[in-house]
């Protein structure tokens, strides 16, 4: 059997000590974006003059949204 080069080995064991890292990564990075989104809309629509009572909630939702899955990504980070 061939032999790995050190790269190519480090490369597997840190995917072995992380599975599905860079998939996890993916979708807090995507989770993050619709969050962002959605809050600029609601930010909108209270700009725009609609009622506050369901706009606020729902901007809070979108604003917590975002940062939950910018510190769930700031834990995905290598230890170095």
């Amino acid at each position: 059997m061939p032999q790995l080069d050190p790269e190519q080995r480090a490369r597997l064991q840190a995917e072995v000590a992380a599975p599905y890292r860079g998939l996890r990564r993916t979708f807090y990075g995507v989770f993050a974006a619709s969050g962002a989104i959605g809050a600029f809309i609601f930010l909108l629509k209270a700009i725009a003059g609609e009622s506050l009572a369901t706009t606020l909630p729902n901007l809070a939702l979108q604003i917590g949204v975002v940062a939950l899955m910018m510190v769930l990504l700031r834990l995905e980070q290598p230890k170095s």
